[in-house]
């Protein structure tokens, strides 16, 4: 016999410390992209972030940024380590969780294990951990500031404390354990809903153990009633409570006169005391399992509690306030995740369903003086029953995805899917594209870190690959060794333990398969989502890891050193991923996320506004300003988020450093339900015309009448009389500000004419205009060129109107002036104040290393910085200023080498900068080095069949740089870029206005 506990104990041990200074060395040193910006910010300073919070991550991210000492640079890394620390813990109890499974498969009793099975135990829990801590999705969440790792530390957490309150036979303790498990459920809702899924693998262990002879039946009953549990908490008690607390309230202080929140008061004194009688209740008739029961709802709902913080904080009214939630009926729609509306799941419609009609949903209220009011109601529609369907998977019909979902099925434009056709998406595209292909980047490879990229087999050629994607650090090879692993140990379990495998296969599924079916994603993605299903990584880690007892077993009988053998072998599975996963995993030195969003801010001159267009451009913002406290006069406005009264409102009060907006509309115009949307509808008597925006403004203020007509639905709505409006421009009030360069000055208008975008037919392209772009009309009015008002570029993307021809670019963000850009003209740059802002304000740190992981997100972003070098160049080389030009194009090259970023489409404006400014032979070096590698990107995308945005992007660049190199008479190597062109067989009609 050997000291078992002291060596299961040593090595989950030594695996957590492995894992964790693997982290340690790898966790981004900043904030990263896409929300961990935005959670670091409301950690920090205990702000609310977006529906439905995660409050006990705030809380706990809020602890290790004490650890910073101050240094606000140094805050972002503290939180990172909360992630660190969480998944290092995660790998301790995973190890663990193998360890207890294992010993059920090896039948070896408490304190009578012997040397051969603490080797096999052992050694099966660190191969397992390990494996699944060097995993692709596991590892790229341990390394940030994000709520998944901490998601995974209590999935972890509950089912390691699921399987030992199993070997526990005195009952008292082993209640215990259930009320452990439920306190840790209820905690997790703070950070995030996922541990909720393991509660189906608590049931059928329950049932295994309180029901020594089990059936089918029985274990399908067990299934039944832990799906329930989650049912219950995820729907009743999450949402549910708080909606319920919501009619109290709306009662009580509607009908009875009672004062705010007494509803709410009213139904947790209610709950409370439900939950003392039902205790009551059940001890005094020995109810042993109800009581057990009703204790362990009151501890989720104690762990539940800790949601009170998203009240008190947003009642303080912190500059990132997403929602507003501080009173009874906007935290229930906090909760409730309203503002993103809702996917069928079970019935419902497809993408093209025609609607047939407009159903007044529930109430929506406003908290008033004294009461709540109703300021609109949900609409819901009635489709066409022909094209509606059960289990309904291609639903989404927002732009794009009507392309996507044809392209998958085959469906025609006009045609009603079939329900073949809506399973066949199903499990072609959200099972195979959307779960499968991530589960295989993390157990057989993955071809690179670009968005759609496909997965490796050990037989994957690399021939015909390009240097780009092979180079990319996102390309990994582990040749299978997981996944057949893995495979082994699942048949392993399924032979040598049924009820431990139904337990392990239930949290796979429901982690993986069942979670794809229960989001109902949409056919494309804003980027990969396959950290979403790392539940279903570790349930099969766990196999991985009983691979090596069946390996081990069955060869024990010819020697224990061959059982050595197989776990040395065993442990090429975590060897090969550490190994091929370090590099784009070492977050260590890389800063552009954060560097990035300082040179947005950098480009805006003092107390000015920035109008952002979605999440990757603004939570990095957020985090810059509000933890780093970087350029807090700049009012940081987020586009999507301005059509809604809560964001509108917060606009119209002071933020850190900026003031409030001068806005004319007042809440009762622009609260929810009131001018959600202004319907272009051009009048005949306004034909051909445009009308003034200050009058139109103050029609919306006043609400007239004659502006107004009626929906389908039988609302009211404004209409926009005319297809242009306009706007008189003060001039001489404009030069004497000084807000316009000489160079463009002769460029100044004394009008400026906001027209709505029209498609190649000339037709307007949309006819309805949201509340944020009604109130953005409002503020360019009302502001009169006080404050400086920029877009970056996503958010013109956005706008109904064209703002391009009144913008002047003077960094990374670009100004609205007064000025009409001349025709052929490709950008207004401010070059001055852009020259200033790029080559003294703005941060590259970590591009020009090219060890460092730039992954697809980084390389977006340099392409835009990029292009803004480009830009600069071009128009100094317009006003003759050469010299300038050279030192910009050499800047930009020195900052954003080829040799740590590749070559992208935006290089091209480097190309031509350079042959403007007569560096001939570095321009044509530069432009055939980019040609072969477009080339042979193209034609790999070509024979993967991928005719995405890339893939026209680099033919247009291709054709472009034929262009150039025709036009500098360097008649031989345009031929050699048009017979790629020809092999391609993309020749593109394009001129330099498209490029």
């Amino acid at each position: 016999m050997t000291d078992f506990k002291k060596i299961n104990n040593l090595t989950g041990w030594a695996v957590f410390v492995i894992s964790m200074i693997a982290y340690v060395l790898t966790v981004e040193r900043t904030a990263s992209f896409w929300d961990c910006g935005e959670f670091i910010a409301i950690a920090y300073k205990l702000e609310v972030s977006h529906p439905p919070g995660a409050p006990l991550f705030m809380l706990i991210g809020r602890l290790f940024s004490f650890l910073s000492f101050g240094d606000v640079t140094k805050v972002a890394y503290w939180v990172n380590m909360a992630s660190v620390m969480a998944s290092a813990f995660t790998i301790l109890f995973l190890y663990w969780s193998i360890v207890l499974l294992g010993r059920k498969i090896l039948k070896a009793k408490l304190g009578e294990e012997t040397s051969l099975q603490t080797l096999l135990l052992t050694g099966a829990g660190a191969v397992g951990a390990l494996a699944f801590a060097f995993t692709d999705s596991f590892w790229f969440s341990a390394v940030e500031g994000e709520v998944y790792a901490m998601s995974s530390f209590f999935t972890a957490v509950v089912f390691w404390a699921i399987l030992k309150w199993e070997l526990v036979e005195d009952e008292s303790r082993a209640n215990k354990w259930l009320l452990f498990i439920a306190y840790m459920i209820g905690l997790s809702t703070g950070v995030h809903l996922q541990v909720l899924v393991t509660l189906p693998a608590l049931g059928l262990i329950y049932y295994f153990k309180k029901f020594k002879e089990p059936t089918w039946l029985g274990g399908i009953a067990a299934l039944g009633f832990s799906l329930f549990l989650v049912l219950f908490i995820n729907s009743f008690i999450i949402p549910g409570l708080p909606s319920i607390a919501g009619k109290f309230e709306i009662t009580f202080v509607n009908t009875f006169g009672l004062p705010f929140g007494s509803g709410a008061l009213f139904l947790t004194l209610l709950v409370i005391a439900a939950i003392i009688w039902g205790l009551r209740f059940t001890v005094k008739r020995d109810m042993v399992n109800l009581n057990t029961l009703i204790l362990s709802m009151a501890f989720v709902l104690i762990g539940y509690t800790c949601y009170a913080l998203i009240l008190i904080r947003s009642r303080a009214d912190p500059p990132i306030d997403q929602n507003n939630p501080e009173d009874v009926m906007t935290f229930v729609s906090y909760l409730k995740r309203e503002q993103y509306g809702s996917r069928p799941l079970v019935y419902g419609q497809y993408f093209n369903a025609p609607v047939k009609d407009y159903i007044e949903g529930a109430p929506v209220y406003y908290k008033a003086e004294d009461s709540y009011k109703v300021a609109d109601h949900k609409l819901d529609y009635e489709y066409d029953s022909r094209y509606t369907t059960f289990l309904p998977r291609m639903w989404s019909s927002a732009p794009g995805h009507a392309e996507k979902y044809m392209q998958v099925t085959g469906v025609r434009p006009n045609e009603i899917p079939s329900f073949g056709d809506n399973i066949r998406f199903m499990f072609s595209h959200q099972i195979g594209h959307m779960y499968l292909r991530y589960f295989l980047f993390n157990f057989s490879g993955r071809e690179s870190d670009i968005q759609d990229a496909d997965w490796l087999s050990p037989v994957s050629s690399n021939k015909g690959v390009p240097d780009v994607i092979l180079n990319n650090k996102g390309r990994n090879q582990y040749y299978m060794i997981p996944l057949i692993l893995g495979l082994i140990g699942f048949f392993f379990q399924f032979n040598r333990d049924p009820k431990g495998f139904s337990a392990t296969l239930m949290l796979f599924i429901l982690t993986g398969v069942a979670l794809v079916i229960y989001l109902n994603s949409p056919p494309v993605e804003p980027r990969e989502r396959d950290y979403i299903y790392a539940g279903s990584y570790y349930a099969f880690a766990i196999w991985i890891g009983l691979s090596m007892i069946a390996i081990g077993s069955a060869l024990a009988k010819r020697g224990k050193s061959l059982v050595i053998g197989t776990l040395a072998l065993g442990s090429l599975a975590p060897i090969i991923l550490v190994a091929e996963n370090w590099d784009d995993h070492d977050r260590s030195n890389r800063y552009f996320s954060v560097d990035s969003a300082r040179n947005f801010l950098a480009s805006c001159a003092p107390n000015a506004i920035l109008f952002t267009g979605g999440d990757n451009d603004t939570f990095p913002l957020w985090y810059i300003q509000e933890v780093e406290g970087f350029r807090t006069d700049v009012r940081v406005v987020v586009l999507s988020y301005y059509a809604t009264d809560w964001y509108i409102s917060q606009t119209a009060t002071k933020m850190n450093d900026s003031e409030a907006f001068p806005y004319s509309l007042t809440i009762d115009n622009y609260r929810q339900g009131t001018n959600d949307f202004l319907y272009v509808l051009e009048q005949p008597q306004f034909e051909g015309q445009s009308i003034d925006l200050e009058d139109y403004i103050d029609v919306v203020k006043r609400d007239v009448p004659q502006f107004k007509r009626s929906s389908g639905a039988g609302d009211e709505f404004m209409i926009i009389p005319a297809e242009s409006l306009n706007m008189p421009v003060d001039t001489a009030s404009i030069l004497a500000k000084g807000l316009v360069p000489d160079h463009l000055k002769p460029y100044l208008t004394d009008r400026m004419f906001f027209e709505f975008k029209r498609n190649s037919q000339g037709e307007v392209m949309s006819r309805t205009v949201d509340k944020g772009q009604m109130m953005l009309f409002d503020l360019i009015v009302q502001n009169n060129w006080e404050r400086p008002i920029y877009f970056n570029y996503t958010s013109v993307n956005s706008l109904n109107w064209n703002a391009d021809p009144y913008l002047v670019q003077e960094g990374m963000a670009y100004r609205l002036l007064p000025i009409r850009k001349p025709q052929g003209m490709r950008e207004m740059v401010n070059t001055d104040v852009m020259y200033d802002n790029l080559m003294n304000k703005m941060q590259f740190r970590g591009l020009d290393d090219p060890s460092a992981n730039l992954n697809e997100d980084y390389r977006g972003f340099v392409q835009n910085h990029r292009s803004a070098v480009s830009s600069l160049a071009e128009a100094l080389i317009m006003q003759g200023d050469t010299i300038r030009a050279k030192e910009v194009l050499d800047f930009g090259m020195e900052k954003m080498p080829v040799e740590a970023v590749p070559y992208d489409v935006s290089m091209v404006g480097f190309v031509e900068g350079y042959f403007g400014i007569g560096e001939i032979d570095k321009a044509t070096e530069m432009a055939m080095e980019m040609a072969e590698q477009f080339n042979d990107e193209l034609t790999y995308q070509q024979n993967k069949m991928r005719y995405d945005i890339n893939f026209r992007n680099k033919s247009r660049g291709l054709r472009y740089i034929q262009i150039l190199l025709e036009e500098r008479g360097k008649t031989e190597e345009a031929n050699r870029v048009g017979e790629m062109l020809t092999e391609q067989q993309v020749r593109m009609n394009i001129d330099r206005s498209d490029f």
